[in-house]
């Protein structure tokens, strides 16, 4: 299947050299390419392309508006071309909320050092989001209380322990070298009870995870009993500025972790891109370990070396939760967490933007409860308060 992508950039030059390295493949179809944000809404209502690319900074309208516009009038999988800069990650990342599936570096030596490894780059991903579900994702929490407005201590909030109710994706088409859909498991209703003693919760994502991020920390109380650790796949120069927003949003704290960080009640520390996040317990004491990201690892920072480490530090006694994101990632840390009598969520499928990260997890059999992404907040605070 031939999937039609729409450029929209206000770079003639970056137009040009983006469709003949797409269209090179047979399996990406350029049908359109515009200048400006308010070209590329009427482009994307007459042409319908499977996927869209996006600059974010254009005359007549920019691309974050023309991203909000686009997904009021037709969701459609939007691939963003950003500078890997703090204004950049800022801007991408307000994109991200207002519906981009994803975000590339518009420099593309930043992307790869060759032209082949370039082009297979390019390609697989217009793939992938293109099975992307970008009318799927929740209204953005942006409206969440800030920190001033703190919730009562003790609250609760009940929700159904599972949703495994299956909806077709509608007209997105799906790419048939990277299947999305798998049975997730089907599992009795979870008998309330006492919320369980975690002495961790980590959390792992990667495509979509900024906006699922921010969906489920904005609900958690400042007095959220156990300590965070998230890994989100993000460039170095992304998740300072993502920890600074997610911080200003939620009530509790959220920022980049770094070497020596004790972990604490109620702090969310979000692993620094192009880096590996471990925690070591000593003595009783949890800290942050953080190391040069390997170069035989796909991902800085990977799920997996963070979560095997809390597999080792809190055997018995960490909750990890999988939510949106390509790729397996988490999958061999969850079963190291299990193996030690450890709890697993994952997100189900209907709510993820990519059912990878979560759809790995669960057909391995490591979830211990499969939750819509709306779920997964109230959960933590039903759980673990």
């Amino acid at each position: 299947m031939t999937v039609s992508v729409l450029v929209v950039d206000d770079s003639g030059f970056f137009r040009k050299r983006l469709t003949e390295i797409l269209t090179a493949s047979g399996q990406i179809k350029v049908v359109g390419a515009a200048t400006n944000g308010r070209e590329g809404i009427e482009l994307a209502e007459k042409l319908r392309p499977d996927v869209i690319t996006m600059d974010y900074e254009m005359p007549v309208l920019d691309g974050i508006s023309a991203v909000r516009e686009i997904m009021k009038k037709r969701p459609t999988p939007v691939l963003m071309f950003s500078s890997l800069t703090y204004e950049g990650a800022r801007v991408t990342l307000d994109a991200l909320e207002a519906g981009a599936v994803d975000f590339l570096p518009k420099n593309f030596e930043e992307i790869a050092k060759d032209n082949s490894q370039l082009q297979k780059i390019l390609i697989q991903r217009i793939l992938d989001v293109a099975g992307s579900r970008p009318g799927s994702r929740p209204t953005p929490a942006s409206t969440a209380p800030s920190k001033p407005t703190l919730a009562p201590a003790g609250s609760r909030h009940e929700t159904p322990a599972r949703v495994t109710t299956r909806s077709p994706l509608g007209q997105r088409p799906r790419v048939p070298e990277k299947p999305l859909v798998a049975e997730e498991p089907r599992r009795p209703a979870r008998k309330k009870g006492p919320a369980k003693h975690y002495s961790v919760v980590g959390i792992g994502t990667s495509t979509g995870g900024p906006v699922a991020l921010q969906r489920v920390l904005t609900t958690l109380p400042a007095s959220f009993p156990a300590p965070l650790v998230l890994v989100q796949h993000m460039p170095a120069s992304f998740t300072p500025a993502f920890a600074e927003r997610l911080n200003k949003l939620c009530r509790i704290e959220v920022r980049q972790a770094e070497e020596g960080d004790i972990l604490k009640p109620g702090l969310a520390l979000l692993a620094p891109g192009g880096k590996q996040m471990m925690i070591e317990n000593r003595g009783g004491q949890a800290r942050v370990r953080i190391l040069p990201g390997d170069e035989r690892l796909n991902y800085k920072p990977c799920v997996d070396v963070t979560f095997g480490s809390l597999a080792r530090s809190f055997p018995g006694k960490t909750l990890g939760v999988i939510l949106t994101g390509m790729g397996a990632d988490g999958r061999e840390g969850c079963r190291m967490m299990k193996q030690t009598g450890s709890d697993v969520w994952s997100q189900d499928e209907k709510s993820s933007v990519i059912y990878g990260m979560p759809m790995a997890v669960a057909k391995a059999g490591l979830s211990d409860e499969v939750l819509s992404l709306d779920e997964v907040g109230p959960r933590l605070i039903e759980g673990v308060c």
